[in-house]
């Protein structure tokens, strides 16, 4: 295969993620939330491959006619933000108004932060909390805590947005990936599981989420301390 068909075929892979958009959202709108789930890990594992091959098969010199930054950030803001925002408001984890606070404090501050051109630190990290509502959102239906609980989590992270606190990226984020990257990895197989049990408050991937979650979270303020802002 050739340089350009490698790139050209790595653009393909980035907008299957609308695909797999599309395929949760109709899930949701049936609320068959186990099902969107699957979806939403599916694109999230899309999207933890696809950024590796575009590097290194040099999308932006061989299949420059196609913009993957752009096309990343109109999938990730679906999967990432307006699908899990809208599973959230239609479950019946935030009755009443406090289901409408959430959406529109997680859709305005991601739309926000995704235009945010400081969004990444030097160290390939993220500035504030990168958006992934996805991750945030499956966990809160795993756990089910009351809806107090939710809606202060919804309004931490999205101020935690816009604070210049790191969050660390599972595969460009050098520090740590030797641990980060199967934390990552194994996040994805606890939330994929966490699905398929249609979050059967007995099953282990609940354990599992959350172990693998507060390191995600957690990480990056930890080498921000250690290490520095740029460190």
């Amino acid at each position: 295969m050739t340089a350009r068909l490698s790139a050209l075929a790595v653009h393909l892979l980035t907008a299957s993620g609308a695909v797999f958009a599309m395929l949760a959202m109709l899930a949701a709108v049936d609320e068959k939330w186990d099902l969107m789930f699957l979806w939403l890990v599916v694109a999230f594992a899309v999207d933890g491959i696809d950024g590796p091959l575009a590097r290194k098969f040099h999308v932006k010199v061989n299949a420059p006619q196609f913009d993957g930054d752009l096309l990343d950030l109109i999938i990730d803001y679906l999967t990432y933000v307006f699908i899990p925002a809208y599973a959230l408001f239609k479950s019946g984890l935030l009755p009443g108004w406090t289901g409408w606070l959430a959406i529109i404090v997680i859709t305005f501050t991601s739309a926000l932060y995704f235009a945010d051109t400081r969004m990444k630190t030097k160290d390939k990290s993220f500035s504030g909390f990168p958006g992934c509502w996805n991750m945030a959102v499956l966990v809160l239906f795993a756990l089910a805590p009351g809806f107090w609980t939710i809606l202060a989590i919804v309004i931490a992270l999205a101020v935690a947005m816009f604070l210049p606190v790191k969050f660390v990226h599972p595969v460009r984020t050098a520090r740590w990936r030797a641990v980060t990257l199967p934390v990552a990895l194994a996040w994805t197989f606890f939330a994929g599981w966490a699905a398929w049990v249609d979050f059967d408050p007995q099953s282990w991937a609940h354990w599992g989420l959350v172990i693998t979650s507060l390191y995600l979270v957690l990480a990056g303020a930890v080498q921000q301390l250690l290490f520095g802002k740029d460190g």
